[in-house]
Order: C-alpha cells, then sequence, then structure tokens
C-alpha cells in the first residue's frame, strides 16, 4: 500500500538523485582557502566558555585558518576579541596560547607598543613620534565578539551582524530548560583528525554508517540500529506511525537514561527537562561551521571544531555537569565519559577512511542516498556560502 499525499510529504528522505560535492572540495588547497573566506571568516565560531575566562586579564588566543585571535577580560569584567597582532609592524601579541596578562596593558614582545585592554593604543617608546602620528588612529583590530548561554563566539567579519545565537540552525533542537551557564568541566578530548572538516559534519548528519560503526551506539539508540535519525526517515513510517518502539520512534532502548556505558544517569537529573525531552535521550543544538551541543538528562556534550588543513582537522569535546554530580564521591563520571569518547574515536576513524579514499582519479562526485537528506541541506550551506563570497585581500 502507497503512501497518501499527505503522509508522503512527512517523509524526509531525498526523493531523487542528489550529488554531494566534488571531491576536490575535500583536499585542493584552493578550495581549502575558498572555505575559510567564505565560510570560517564570516561566521560565528565558538572560542571557550565563560568560565574559562573568568577573572580578570584572563585571555585565550583561537586560531581559525591564518587568522589569530586573543579573546580576553578587561580589568573590568567586559570580555573582548582582537587580532593578536600589534599595529606597527604586526607582530603577534600573546604568544601563549591561554594565560592571564602581568599587568592591565597587552605590551607588543617586539617594539613594546602597548595597548589598553579596552584596544587603545597608550604607549609608544619611540624617543619621538612623525607628525600626523595619533595614538588614537591605532588601536587593536577589533574583533566581534558575542555570548550564548554561557559560551563564547567570534566573528572575524570586520561588520559582522547578528549574534551568536542567530548562528543556530533553526531546525536545532530547544536547550533552554537545560542550565548551560551554571555547568562545570568534567573532561575534555582533544584530537587531530586527517580529514576536511566538511567531512565530519556530513558524518554527523547521517546515521547509514551507525550500524557498521556505532554498534554500541545503535544498541544504545536503536533506530540508529536502522541506519535512520528519525521516524520519518523511513518511507514506510506510516506503517509504524502508531508504534512507540524506539526502534521506530527514536529515544533511548528500554531502561536506559543518558548515553553512558550501561545507559545510566550517574549524577543528579536535569530538573527541568520535559518528559518528552527525558524520553528523548539526546537533544541537538548546532551552529555550523565550529560547534554543536548535545543535551543529555544528566550532563551536557559540547564539540567544537577547527580546520587546520585541507585534510587536517582539530576536534575539542567536553562533557559539563552539574558542579554536584562532580563533587559527589559515588558519580561514575568515567562510565559517561567513556562511551562519548568511544564514539567520537568511531566518528574520527572512519571520516579518515572516508578522506583516503577522496583523491582518486576517478572520483570527481558522489552520490547521495535517502536518508542523506541532511547531508544535501548541508552542501547547499556550503554552496550558498561560496556563492555569496566576496573576494578579500589577505
Amino acid at each position: 500500500m502507497q503512501p497518501d499525499q499527505t503522509e508522503r510529504d512527512l517523509y524526509n528522505g531525498l526523493t531523487r538523485l542528489e550529488p554531494t560535492l566534488p571531491s576536490s572540495a575535500y583536499w585542493d588547497t584552493d578550495a581549502y582557502q575558498r572555505d575559510l573566506d567564505a565560510i570560517w571568516y564570516k561566521s560565528w565560531l565558538l572560542v571557550c566558555r565563560e568560565a574559562d575566562l573568568g577573572q580578570p586579564l584572563a585571555f585565550r588566543t583561537f586560531r581559525v585558518g591564518t587568522q589569530e585571535i586573543v579573546v580576553l577580560r578587561d580589568d573590568t569584567g567586559e570580555l573582548r576579541a582582537f587580532h593578536n597582532t600589534c599595529r606597527h609592524r604586526g607582530s603577534q601579541l600573546c604568544q601563549e596560547s591561554e594565560g592571564r596578562l602581568k599587568a592591565r596593558l597587552i605590551t607588543c614582545p617586539y617594539h613594546a607598543w602597548s595597548y589598553s585592554l579596552r584596544g587603545d593604543l597608550v604607549r609608544v617608546p619611540s624617543k619621538s613620534l612623525p607628525d600626523g602620528f595619533d595614538k588614537a588612529d591605532h588601536p587593536l583590530y577589533l574583533v566581534a565578539l558575542s555570548v550564548w548561554r554561557g559560551f563564547v563566539f567570534v566573528n572575524l567579519q570586520q561588520d559582522a551582524g547578528g549574534s551568536a545565537e542567530t548562528s543556530f540552525d533553526p531546525a536545532s533542537g530547544n536547550l533552554a530548560n537545560w542550565p548551560l551557564e551554571t555547568l562545570v568541566s568534567g573532561h575534555v578530548l582533544r584530537k587531530m583528525m586527517n580529514c576536511n572538516w566538511k567531512i565530519f559534519w556530513e558524518n554527523f548528519n547521517e546515521c547509514l554508517h551507525c550500524p557498521g560503526v556505532h554498534k554500541d551506539l545503535s544498541r544504545l539508540v536503536p533506530i540508529y540500529g536502522r541506519g535512520l535519525m528519525g521516524r520519518h526517515d523511513d518511507p514506510e513510517w506510516a506503517r509504524h506511525a502508531d508504534n512507540d518502539a524506539p526502534e521506530f520512534s527514536g529515544g533511548l532502548r528500554a531502561g536506559a537514561e543518558t548515553w553512558s556505558r550501561d545507559g545510566q544517569a550517574h549524577g543528579p537529573v536535569f530538573a527541568g527537562l520535559t518528559p518528552a525531552e527525558r524520553a528523548a535521550g539526546q537533544t541537538y543544538a548546532t551552529s555550523l561551521p565550529s560547534m554543536f551541543i548535545v543535551g543529555h538528562v544528566d550532563y551536557v556534550r559540547t564539540v567544537r571544531l577547527v580546520p587546520l588543513g585541507p585534510e587536517e582537522t582539530e576536534l575539542t569535546a567536553e562533557w559539563l555537569f552539574p558542579a554536584e554530580a562532580l563533587a559527589a564521591p559515588q558519580a561514575d563520571i568515567d562510565n559517561i565519559v567513556a562511551f562519548g569518547r568511544q564514539v567520537l574515536e568511531e566518528d574520527a576513524a572512519i571520516c579518515e577512511v572516508n578522506q583516503k579514499g577522496l583523491r582518486s582519479l576517478r572520483h570527481e562526485a558522489g552520490v547521495l542516498m535517502p536518508e542523506e537528506y541532511d547531508l544535501h541541506r548541508f552542501h547547499n550551506w556550503v554552496r550558498e556560502r561560496h556563492a555569496a563570497r566576496v573576494p578579500q585581500s589577505k
């Protein structure tokens, strides 16, 4: 029996043949530069959490492509971001990746030009100044900064509009009931992946690989074991529309509460979650191109990506918990972290396998299957930004 037109409209899958991006988009150096110019230098990018810059004079440096940014908390408590570049002759200012400034100044290590923490040039040690030189004309290069729910984002575009909040995918889940601002870090994973940044996002956007790559995750989330992400990914979803078993409706297997090795929560469950949010087991919010965040019933997991080259990407994952969960002696945080690390390691490994095959002289582009509708959406997002790119000098 074929579904009627109303039912067909609720099917998520692609209904016509769609190509992938060209294979050169994942390894060509010119394509990588176009990605930087069109996407990474014009988007809101996650840098860190506010708690990482908790004290005045705390700073962190952040590098994407050829651009290095310093983010700091000034002496009044305000967060600010600048290009990590002296206005004199372009020297790097802060040489360490993080720390605390020794004074209420940023001083260039080369010729000792000094700037206030608001970016104003305040001291030039030259014995005399040239005619027409005004320190007010040479502040640090300001970078747009936005804070969302305790997370710090920057945007390198000179006339950046909007905010970090507006960068989230409208199709993302709503994390309003998770106390993101008050959570504390329980574990951080940093990993270098030998793959293009887009390959990781493609892998994130489909579950056709789940049965073969994520066997334990597929047991925890049974619909993943069918190679699907949601009920309406199945072209015959209407046959099971009244079946609330997790292999058809989504959610965790019977008796499971969260993503952990045993499926059990290992700390206090967030009090403000709805029954539907608890039953779902995971709620994703995505801010392309740099991060996604997943709300579970007892913790939150964030993943940040930074491209390091055409075929290299840095992944930083962080597990965030209520402070009382980390303080409780009976809390088995390792049970949670080990499961999440396993899934990310599996993803990273298969992304590297994908990357290794893309340089075939015969492989100009791939083809998408119906379940890969979110890949098609991602590809169109990339294409649209490349089409809108305005060439800029470097």
